[in-house]
This record gives structure tokens, sequence and C-alpha cells, in this order.
């Protein structure tokens, strides 16, 4: 059996120190909780804090990274588009600027796998190079899950930007 890992990247506008950001950090505590407690929930990164914000594996310490395990797509996309982190997500640019190149991918996981920063890393470096494959995929153009686990594309996703 296999689940979805998932990572995106964005880049601050501004320190989370800076009161530009503070509605961002004010909202981080219970949109993870909402992550947690989600149906298809499975894991995601997180410091001794309870989240990931202190974890900077890029060269550009602006560059925040987030990455979990979802049990399936659609249980992702219900998380990401239908749930309270989706006006998060339109809110976006208020706290960080458009991203040059890919921010986001997702790939299959066999169950009981963590993915790590680095593979996520070169996940979204894949996808940017060569463009989505079972290797590293969108929401917008998924790829089944091994072994013949069938993917099937969810209307809504069809409405979701890149």
């Amino acid at each position: 059996m296999y689940h979805l890992a998932q990572v995106n990247v964005a880049r601050m506008r501004a320190p989370l120190s800076d009161p530009l950001m503070a509605e961002f950090v004010a909202q981080l505590d219970p949109i993870n909780a909402l992550a947690d407690r989600s149906p298809g929930f499975i894991w995601r990164l997180q410091s001794e804090e309870g989240d990931a914000t202190a974890i900077r594996p890029f060269d550009d310490n602006a560059i925040l990274v987030n990455l979990s395990v979802w049990a399936s797509l659609p249980a992702l996309a219900d998380y990401v588009y239908n749930s309270a982190h989706r006006q998060v997500l339109q809110q976006r640019r208020q706290w960080f600027e458009r991203f040059e190149g890919v921010y986001t991918t997702l790939w299959w996981v066999p169950e009981g796998h963590v993915p790590t920063v680095p593979e996520a890393k070169a996940r979204l470096e894949h996808l940017q190079a060569h463009g989505p494959s079972a290797f590293a995929f969108t929401f917008k153009q998924p790829f089944p899950a091994p072994e013949g686990t069938q993917v099937t594309p969810d209307p809504v996703l069809d409405e979701c930007p890149a």
C-alpha cells in the first residue's frame, strides 16, 4: 500500500517576526491542528515547536518548507481546497512572494515511509527539470500509485491553482 507525500515551498515577504507576517504566524497552530485531525492525514514535518518554520533547508533563508503524508490524493485535496486551509491559501500573496519555478510536488511513498527534506527537494527539482511523471507530479497531473492502484482525477482539482 502507498501513501501520498507532498511538499510545498514559499518565499516569505519578511521574517516571521515582522508585523507583515503576524497574521500568517497566528494561523499556523490552528491550520496545523486542522491538518492533524483531517481525514487521511498521516504525518507532517515539524520541529519541537510544532511547525516547520524553523526548518530552513534552502540557501535562501526566506524559503519555508511544508512536507506531509496523506492516505490519498482526495484526502489531501479535501484538506487543501475544502477546509479552512483554502482561505489561508487564497491569502498567501499577503505573506509570500510569487515563487519562480516549481513550488509544490506530490509523489507516492510506501506505507510507513517518512519522507526526508532532501528527498522532497529532489522531487521538486525533478518536477522542475522533467515535468510531471510518476516520480514527481502535481494535483492537475496526478499519476497512479504503484502496483496499479488507480488515482481518479477529481473535478475539484481541475479548478485548483497549479
